[in-house]
């Protein structure tokens, strides 16, 4: 069986529908949970995938967080091998980070529901073919990154240039979230209820909405994480 290493930052951003995706094609899953100190591999190894999710802290916060480190490490080691890489939120940042691409503040933090608008190279990228181009998704981040040199842009929002990218065949970066349900949605409105109230964000409303936007965006996400998954039962099973 192909397993895929996840690196989770904290205990409300799990893989979510990412998990239905590689059960459906027999892949499991290998929690690394940073915030339980569980330390980061050295190496791939027997790994065919790496996926790393969300998190509260930034990538210029390795002082704090030394686990970041080996977190990019990991990720120029999966890149250099050409494993598939998915990165999710703080995920996309740290692969935008290994790519040499800077990672900084935004002018305002981008949370709740928001359109994300796919641009022309998506309509031909394996995972994101025949998505519609524009479609409202989960937003959770105060960071932005530019778009890495000699990745391809996916997606756009009205505050942040780029939601998304490619770069090489199997390494994609996706900041807004997919992969939520009802559940994360609530645990995550709970967990970060002091940012949200510091940034007057209404919480409550952003699980209300959750009944308008979510199914079809776990709908388009099935597709994009199947279709990944896909791309980890294409490699050979390392023996290492």
């Amino acid at each position: 069986m192909s397993k895929v290493w996840v690196l989770q930052h904290i205990h409300c951003e799990t893989l979510g529908t990412i998990a239905d995706a590689l059960g459906a094609e027999g892949i499991s899953a290998e929690y690394v949970r940073t915030f339980k100190g569980e330390k980061v591999p050295d190496e791939m190894g027997g790994g065919a995938g790496l996926i790393i999710m969300g998190g509260p802290m930034g990538v210029y916060e390795q002082d704090r967080n030394p686990f970041l480190r080996q977190e990019i490490l990991l990720l120029e080691q999966a890149m250099k091998e050409e494993k598939p890489v998915l990165g999710i939120c703080l995920g996309s940042q740290l692969v935008a980070t290994a790519l040499g691409a800077k990672v900084t503040k935004g002018r305002k933090k981008e949370i709740g529901w928001y359109p994300v608008t796919l641009t022309e190279t998506a309509t031909g990228d394996r995972l994101w073919k025949g998505v519609e181009p524009s479609f409202t998704a989960y937003h959770w981040h105060g960071d932005v990154f530019e778009l890495p040199r000699g990745a391809e842009p996916l997606a756009s929002s009205a505050l942040t240039p780029c939601q998304a990218f490619r770069y090489g065949k199997n390494a994609y970066g996706f900041l807004f979230h997919m992969e939520v349900t009802e559940e994360i949605i609530e645990e995550m409105v709970q967990t970060f209820a002091d940012e949200l109230q510091k940034e007057n964000v209404d919480g409550r409303q952003i699980v209300r909405r959750a009944g308008d936007y979510l199914p079809r965006l776990q709908s388009i996400g099935k597709l994009v994480f199947q279709r990944w998954a896909s791309l980890v039962k294409t490699l050979p099973i390392s023996s290492s």
